[in-house]
């Protein structure tokens, strides 16, 4: 198995141009495997590998603790290390080939509450442009729901104040308009009159619209600083991150009865599936409403 294991690895490297990280985490799931057949079932020759072997391999790691999402990652390194070794005939057939991946977790998206997201945004009351300029990225993030990349790279040319509109490259080079709602809106026309001018600098500036202390394109370091410490000052918890106002941003949306197309539009998701796990997030939160109120729950 030692040697079909290296001959394998080689053919990721050379046949298929896979990262050397890749090559590592399948030589690492592999050998783990090769250890286990070993000490477990007396197995060495590849050939003698079972599909009961494996599914008894697999379930040992489920025991020990293994996630479903890094199951399904190993498993995917057994069945093409299998599946390989079938086509160039070293071994009679896929023993991994019926096995089917486990069940993929549901994690529902964390979100701040109504009250929260107002606390946050309208924590930061100071007139210097730095504020004015969090301010206004934090009521950005909070009405329009953009993701990290879309905000950081927001330019001047795609932005309308008059009509509260932004446009915005999302994943897949794909453009969207977002409405920026009249809070946020606000905040933009301070922050673009009174608080961006103070920190343009002629040789560093681009049409950026939320610039460093220096002039420059804030990064996604950055901001995710930036909403970090911003959330501390405002009495919040520290692990509140820019994607968790863009979760909070959909799931007021739907508590307030806006329509799941509406929201995937305004989010930028190609597939409806994707905003649909802000339908479990309302669920819950019905559920837990119910509970609480139904005296028979």
């Amino acid at each position: 198995m030692t040697d079909a294991l290296d001959s394998f690895i080689l053919h990721l490297a050379t046949e298929r141009g896979l990262s050397t990280n890749y090559q590592l985490l399948v030589r690492r799931v592999l050998e783990a495997l090769a250890s286990w057949l070993k000490q477990d079932k007396n197995v060495e020759d590849i050939s003698a590998v079972t599909t009961p072997h494996l599914t008894d391999y697999l379930a040992r790691r489920k025991k020990d603790g293994l996630a479903a999402s890094s199951a399904r990652v190993e498993l995917v390194a057994i069945k093409i290390f299998f599946r390989w070794l079938a086509a160039r005939g070293k071994r009679q057939g896929d023993p991994a080939e019926p096995i089917l991946p486990p069940r993929q977790e549901k994690h529902l998206p964390d979100t701040l509450n109504e009250a929260a997201a107002r606390q946050l945004v309208e924590s930061i009351t100071g007139l210097d442009p730095l504020d004015r300029r969090d301010r206004a990225m934090l009521e950005l993030f909070y009405a329009s729901g953009l993701r990290l990349s879309e905000l950081v790279n927001a330019r001047l040319e795609n932005l309308s104040v008059e009509e509260g509109w932004i446009r915005v490259t999302g994943k897949g080079n794909k453009t969207r308009l977002c409405p920026i709602g009249s809070a946020a809106l606000e905040a933009m026309k301070a922050y673009l009159s009174l608080g961006r001018p103070a920190l343009v600098k002629t040789k560093k500036t681009q049409s950026h619209i939320f610039l460093s202390v220096r002039g420059g394109v804030l990064t996604r370091e950055r901001v995710w600083q930036i909403v970090r410490e911003r959330a501390r000052q405002a009495g919040l918890d520290e692990s509140v991150h820019p994607h968790l106002l863009r979760h909070s941003f959909a799931t007021h949306l739907l508590n307030n009865g806006a329509d799941l197309r509406v929201i995937q539009e305004m989010l930028g998701h190609a597939d409806i599936a994707t905003t649909q796990i802000y339908t479990h997030v309302d669920q819950k939160r019905l559920k837990q409403v119910h509970l609480r109120f139904h005296p028979r729950a």
